[in-house]
């Protein structure tokens, strides 16, 4: 058996109503064999542990937690939320969610319920109370995960008389009389003036576009709807089983809530990493889909890892499922180039990740996921991936988990500016997630240690801050940007609105003006074929023109500026392509003191403790370095 390492843990998700319970010893047996410490399991298993309303079968659920634990393997136990069973449904018909369109989203998969079904959120407590009270104390359970994916399948947003019922509550608590409400969103356009909260619908279906500050409040409360969700369970867990950690797993590109507000009440943030899948599914080039198509994009994972480090309460963040091999659920589903799955989880470690998990320890014959692979085949023999496994814990045997990393950059991104660019777009295809991105990208391509962070982040200590685009830029952090020293880059569409989606008065970009030493008078997007650049199906060009006392930095080669300095700041006026925006992010490294040298295609450098790793995502290749000397690597 290998033992167990103190760099990261490494755990697997498993399934044992899946599988007789004479398999269950042979599986936690390899499991610990393989020199995994964590098992995740439970988190769909609602009908087996309640199979009729009020008659609970633990009998089965004992016996496994018991195995497990007696193998040495410590458990995260999920709330069966995610998956409410026929029964429940059947009783309460209306806690289905309706889509956008006003259909009914039934049962027959999983995520069939509405966040703001009051019914729903009781036996959702009640179901977490349960299965808190059986196995709060239970030596081998050392951590739950609540629910499961909130928002998967597009989930948040419901359009049921229970969500327009909580939506009309929400809003009276917010604004407190109909009246500022209606200044606020400005109804007096169109003839949209309420008399009453009552009165307001919820935003869908109507004729044409629906006021975009009514879609912004309804994105509000939508996300603020799963983080009450999210609570009730955690603090039901915190009273039965205290002294374990709380996690949720988000998503991949996924915006639909504010995850710094959910982990407000965690005590760990875990995501569940799918590179393949997100590379075909997502918006990248036909060019970056065939060089990657069995790594997945150099930044997808990477850029993750750092998104919910800075989400996570004291940057606590781990991987719930890492993808093992073929999806199941992409257009088209590769499997990994051998060597990457080593990598993922090496490069998670070099992120600061606590532990990865994979998603599965075996591949099962039915159902939905039966395509999906695991670190099994479904005949229980070792799919390739166990043995890459095996390799990662004998090289994490070789690291302590370091947590201090250099501060060089920080990236400011909010959900709420990416909620505001997807409700009023003015030009198809821009979005402050893919902004924010692309200078990711494009710095990690200079070799920087890169925090993303929001805008209420401390700002000491970095030497270059990157705004790619913030809608709304509160007071406190136009004070930190004056006082601060270093280098600061400022995207499009920053400072542009208002909290309740208005222009500011004193014209974009709001509380950054004297930052800038300007303002932005008009705004307009074009084709990119007027620019003559490569694009991103469907994705247009952003162009702000700006007046004020900045001198011109760069401009492309048809005479359009790209951006503007003023002391230390350069201001984007257009969002560039990729290779402009590394030219630009060049110049502000340069200027800063920090790497800005690009490296080799597909090679990518992260520092971790007195370690830099370098993964190269051509080959699959994995290195690190200490103290100027190279550590021979074991990832070929």
């Amino acid at each position: 058996m290998i033992q167990s390492y103190p760099a990261m843990r490494l755990g697997v998700c498993y399934y044992p109503e899946h599988w007789p319970e004479a398999r269950w010893d042979e599986d936690a047996r390899l499991m610990r064999e393989t020199g995994l410490t964590r098992v995740r399991i439970g988190e769909f298993a609602w009908s087996r542990i309640e199979p009729e309303p009020g008659r609970f079968d633990w009998r089965w659920l004992d016996r496994a937690v018991d195995t497990l634990h007696q193998a040495g393997l410590g458990i995260i136990l999920g709330t069966p939320t995610a998956t409410p069973p026929k029964w429940l449904v059947d009783r309460m018909p209306d806690m289905i969610a309706i889509d956008r369109e006003g259909k009914p989203r039934g049962f027959g998969s999983r995520r069939h319920y509405c966040f703001s079904h009051e019914g729903y959120r009781e036996q959702a407590a009640r179901i977490t109370r349960e299965v808190g009270a059986r196995y709060g104390e239970h030596p081998g359970v050392v951590s739950w995960q609540t629910d499961n994916e909130y928002g998967c399948h597009d989930t948040v947003q419901s359009f049921s008389p229970a969500a327009r019922d909580a939506f009309r509550a929400w809003l009276a608590r917010r604004y407190g009389d109909i009246t500022r409400l209606n200044e606020e969103w400005g109804n007096v356009f169109w003839s949209m003036e309420y008399r009453s909260f009552e009165e307001v619908e919820l935003p869908n279906l109507t004729v044409t576009e629906a006021n975009p500050a009514h879609w912004l409040a309804f994105r509000r409360f939508s996300s603020d709807q799963v983080v009450t969700f999210n609570r009730a369970q955690v603090e039901i867990l915190r009273e039965l089983s205290p002294g374990r950690d709380i996690t949720h797993n988000a998503m991949g590109f996924y915006t639909g809530y504010d995850h710094h507000d959910l982990c407000e009440d965690l005590d760990v943030l875990g995501w569940d990493s799918y590179p393949l899948g997100l590379l075909e599914m997502f918006r990248f080039t036909e060019e970056e889909k065939r060089t990657y198509a069995r790594q997945g994009h150099p930044d997808i994972a990477a850029f993750h890892h750092d998104l919910y480090r800075g989400c996570a309460k004291d940057g606590r963040w781990s991987v719930l499922e890492q993808q093992p091999g073929p999806v199941n659920w992409a257009r088209y589903n590769p499997a990994p180039l051998p060597g990457m799955v080593k990598l993922w989880t090496l490069e998670a470690f070099a992120h600061g990740a606590e532990m990865v998990s994979y998603f599965r320890w075996r591949q099962f014959p039915k159902a939905q996921e039966q395509m999906h692979a695991g670190l099994l085949r479904h005949d229980g023999s070792p799919a390739p991936a166990l043995a890459e496994v095996r390799e990662a814990i004998e090289i994490l045997s070789q690291f302590k988990p370091e947590t201090a990393t250099p501060k060089q950059t920080a990236i400011v991104y909010s959900y709420v500016s990416e909620w505001m660019t997807q409700i009023q777009p003015h030009g198809e295809g821009h979005s402050a997630l893919w902004a924010t991105f692309d200078c990711y990208s494009a710095l990690r391509q200079l070799g920087h240690n890169l925090d993303i962070v929001p805008p209420t982040a401390d700002l000491d200590g970095y030497r270059l801050v990157v705004i790619p685009c913030l809608t709304i830029v509160p007071e406190c952090l136009a004070k930190k940007l004056e006082a601060f020293d270093g280098q600061i880059v400022v995207g499009p569409r920053t400072g542009s609105r208002t909290v309740e989606f208005a222009i500011p008065a004193e014209m974009p970009p709001g509380p950054l003006g004297d930052l800038l030493g300007g303002r932005i008078v008009l705004s307009e997007t074009l084709s990119p074929r007027m620019f003559d650049r490569e694009a991103r199906a469907g994705e247009s060009a952003w162009i702000d023109h700006y007046e004020g006392a900045a001198e011109l930095d760069l401009s492309d080669d048809q005479g359009n500026v790209l951006s503007w300095l003023f002391g230390n700041v350069r201001l984007l006026c257009t969002w560039p392509d990729r290779l402009q925006i590394l030219t630009i992010l060049e110049a502000a490294s340069r200027d800063a003191g920090l790497p800005s040298r690009r490296l080799e295609e597909g090679v990518r450098r992260r520092s971790r403790g007195d370690f830099v790793f370098q993964a190269n995502y051509l080959t699959g290749g994995f290195a690190w370095q200490s103290s100027g000397e190279q550590v021979p690597s074991l990832c070929g």
